[in-house]
């Protein structure tokens, strides 16, 4: 009777092969399928850990940086700095500002403004200077972790040779770099493969990646190939002290009116230059509220901000070349660019393409750059 015990064996036997057989298939196809989840924290973490986009990151950058021109007697130095609070406060290089009796500021949107200066390094080369016109808008956000490392990538805002708001991209090629140029010395300096040239300095430096401030751009070698950054975490306690114990009623402040009463016709010319490329290139990046800004008092009279951008939201891509500038009467400039636009419309499956010759007439209102007029030919 014993021979009966074999086939309950056999079959549990048979039961835990098959049951071996599904958990190794299951296993395989599990690892190889994706697993989904709708959890909205989780995939806002995941959002947040991925690189910023680089145009993104340099566009929303620049409403930030400013081209810093201090005058005296003798002559006119241009630098670089950046808003990094709400109270106005701008940092750049002392060597950018020293012995200036008037300083001014202009803005990414071609705005001039008086500065003063409320904090100046006697050995390092720091500053701050104060807009009070700038007061209430929201400054770089700046790293004060001492996370940067050799290989890390980097972005350097500034001015160089006057031209406003030139980037330029590399990595930190060195840390803690300590040496001295013209009586000020520099400490912990991270070292760029970004160039630094004249009107570079005070402007700021970028991780590629989180789009923080993490330098102030100082000092370059001769032939342009290194650069050198004032670590920002070093010096934020001397800023903030600074900033805290400024009042604006002890500050001297020039008049706008007449650094523009001294502009010459070459430089009015690339100031309307420049006015019409912002234009343009906010209306590609679809921020119509800094382009509708840049319109005069009367064009804003005419056509209301939500009709402004309905005229421009369909565009999808804009390109633009050729552009020039020629003074005409009562002290206004017209700038003509040639402008190929494409646009989604409503009831089209493709692009629509359109190439004209734009006119822009710029002058200035209430002691600021501003589009008068636009027009354009087919």
């Amino acid at each position: 009777m014993r021979h009966k015990r074999y086939p309950p064996i056999l079959l549990t036997i048979l039961i835990g092969l098959i049951g071996i057989t599904i958990s190794i298939y299951m296993y395989i196809n599990w690892d190889k399928q994706e697993l989904s989840v709708s959890n909205p924290i989780i995939s806002k973490v995941e959002l947040d850990s991925q690189p910023q986009n680089l145009k993104n990151i340099i566009y929303q950058t620049e409403k930030h940086v400013v081209q810093i021109e201090a005058q005296n007697e003798y002559s006119t130095l241009t630098g670089s700095g950046f808003l990094y609070n709400n109270k106005g406060d701008i940092i750049t290089n002392a060597h950018v500002i020293e012995d200036a009796e008037v300083i001014y500021v202009r803005t990414a949107n071609a705005r001039i403004y008086p500065a003063a200066v409320i904090g100046v390094g006697q050995d390092t080369d720091i500053a701050v200077v104060r807009v009070p016109q700038l007061a209430g808008e929201n400054g770089l956000p700046v790293e004060t972790k001492n996370e940067t490392e050799i290989g890390d990538e980097v972005i350097a805002l500034g001015s160089p040779h006057g031209f406003q708001n030139t980037v330029t991209l590399g990595i930190i090629s060195g840390t803690e770099r300590n040496f001295s140029v013209d009586g000020y010395n520099y400490s912990n300096a991270f070292q760029i493969s970004a160039q630094i040239t004249q009107g570079n300095s005070g402007g700021p430096l970028l991780n590629r990646e989180t789009g923080k401030v993490i330098g102030i751009n100082s000092v370059g070698t001769k032939d342009g190939t290194i650069g050198f950054s004032i670590p920002v975490i070093d010096v934020f306690s001397q800023i903030e002290k600074w900033s805290n114990e400024a009042q604006n009623d002890q500050l001297h402040f020039a008049s706008t009116e007449d650094m523009i009463n001294t502009l010459d016709t070459e430089q009015f010319k690339e100031d309307a230059k420049y006015v019409v490329e912002y234009f343009l290139d906010s209306i590609l990046i679809r921020d119509y509220v800094n382009a509708y800004a840049l319109l005069g008092d009367s064009m804003q009279a005419s056509t209301s901000y939500s009709n402004f951008r309905e005229g421009y939201i369909q565009i999808v891509d804009l390109e633009y070349e050729n552009i020039s500038s020629e003074p005409i009467e009562n002290k206004q400039i017209n700038t003509t660019a040639e402008v190929s636009i494409k646009k989604k419309l409503p009831d089209e499956e493709e692009l629509v393409e359109e190439n004209k010759t734009y006119h822009f007439t710029i002058g200035y209102e209430n002691d600021q750059l501003k589009i008068i007029n636009i027009t354009y030919d087919e």
